[in-house]
This record gives C-alpha cells, sequence and structure tokens, in this order.
C-alpha cells in the first residue's frame, strides 16, 4: 500500500536526515474510524476490526506508524483533513464537485440516500492554510483534525439548490439502489480506465457517520474554516465558470 509504504520511506529518509526539523504528515479523517451517532475529537482511536474500504484500512496502518514514529522521538505532526472539496482538478477524491456536476447536469436525478450519513467536510484552501500552521505552530507528536460542518450529502444537495436558487431534488435513492449502481460501475471502470462516480465501498461509507470537532486545530494553529453556504457557493460559481455546470 502506497500509503503505508511511502510514509515509511519518508521516516527512514527523515532519521537518515539531521536538517530535517519537522515533518507534516497528511491522513484522514477515515484514520480517526466512524462516529456513528457522536461527534469526535483526536482522542478517538481506530478499532481497527472493520473498514469501509481499502484506503481506510491503509489510512489506519499508517496512522498507527506515525504515531509510533512520534513516540520513538521522530518530529512529527498528524493532520486529518475531512472530506475535501473546492475548486481543483476533478480526481476520484473530488467527490463534492463530481456529485454535484452529475446532480445538475440530470444524471442524478435524486438524493443520496435517505440524509442519515454524516461528514466533515474541508474546503480545500483551508486544509492548506491548516497544513501551513501546523509547520509553524502544531506541537510535535500531536493529532490536529483539520475538517469543517458536518452535514449529509441530502443538506448539501439543498444548499447547493438554495444558493443557485434552482429546485431541490424530489426523492431519495436508497443505498441498496446506489450499491448495485457501484458494482456496475467499478466493472466500467476496468473496461474504460474511468473512475467511478461511487462504488460499492464508498457506499458502505455513506452507511456510516463521520463527524468531527476541529476545536483543537482552531485553538492552537488558528484553522479557520469557512462555512459549508461560502465553500459551496465559491464552488459551484467555480464549476459554472468552467463551464461543468448551468444554473
Amino acid at each position: 500500500m502506497v500509503n503505508v509504504g511511502g510514509l515509511e520511506n519518508v521516516l527512514k529518509a527523515a532519521k537518515r536526515t539531521p536538517e530535517v526539523k519537522k515533518i507534516v504528515y497528511t491522513s484522514s479523517y477515515f484514520a480517526i474510524g466512524p462516529t456513528d451517532g457522536y461527534v469526535a475529537d483526536e482522542k478517538q482511536v481506530h478499532q481497527g476490526r472493520a473498514f469501509c474500504t481499502e484506503y481506510e484500512k491503509s489510512k489506519f496502518l499508517a496512522d498507527r506508524i506515525a504515531l509510533q514514529a512520534a513516540a520513538e522521538g521522530v518530529p512529527i505532526t498528524i493532520v486529518y483533513p475531512g472530506v475535501m472539496y473546492g475548486p481543483g482538478t476533478l480526481t476520484s477524491g473530488n467527490l463534492v464537485c463530481r456529485v454535484l456536476i452529475e446532480r445538475f447536469n440530470g444524471r442524478l436525478p435524486g438524493y443520496i440516500g435517505d440524509g442519515y450519513d454524516r461528514e466533515s467536510f474541508s474546503h480545500v484552501d483551508d486544509v492548506v492554510s491548516g497544513h501551513i500552521a501546523a509547520l509553524a505552530k502544531g506541537r510535535v507528536g500531536e493529532r490536529y483534525l483539520l475538517t469543517g460542518e458536518n452535514a449529509s450529502f441530502v443538506q448539501i444537495f439543498n444548499l447547493a439548490a438554495n444558493i443557485t436558487n434552482t429546485k431541490p431534488l424530489k426523492f431519495h435513492i436508497p443505498l441498496w439502489l446506489l450499491e448495485i449502481y457501484g458494482r456496475i460501475s467499478v466493472l466500467v471502470a476496468r473496461i474504460t480506465g474511468k473512475p467511478p462516480l461511487i462504488s460499492y465501498p464508498g457506499v458502505d461509507c455513506i452507511r456510516h457517520q463521520w463527524a468531527y470537532s476541529c476545536d483543537k486545530a482552531k485553538k492552537e494553529l488558528g484553522y479557520c474554516p469557512r462555512s459549508l453556504t461560502e465553500g459551496l457557493a465559491e464552488t459551484l460559481l467555480w464549476l459554472k465558470n468552467e463551464k461543468l455546470i448551468e444554473f
């Protein structure tokens, strides 16, 4: 796994290079683990017994390596972004932009799930600022959640409708149907080489909640995430200017 092996290589190189004064390691909220029914902070430790995706598992394993390195005296600070969104390359990780494109082009006719899910959404520019602050102010061996507002994808779509003054979606797509779609999409992706909009492991993620508090980063790093309304308005305008959506 590149998330594990890559970190191990960096740590080995750092140990051989005394000029390295500090490492800021980018983990993921997945390494903290799901939060069904509550809001977690940096004190939560992933149970490590079940994983929705291989990515979640790789981030959990890498997080243990990073924490062990910190315990051994390596000058490492760990940051945990949430679900990132905002203007930028439309990679498979830019899920929010990709589902908004599908929604505004009529290819996603309903809400994703029933609204049980909760994700902590992080604007890309806020995460960049959080990394810079972690390098300058972050304490060695500490964990910092660089997250934002906790919301469901139903709330994301409703906010998008309000911001663009368009009609909200009228029905919900059940997760069992999305899972079937996800399995078919993965097969198609293997043939075309194009990443699927959503995979069946991704649907498993939506069955859980991933809600977090970034109060520690606010207090110690001066982290100041923008509101979801502000961030989505900026993102939707960028998508419109790029002629990827119309409203």
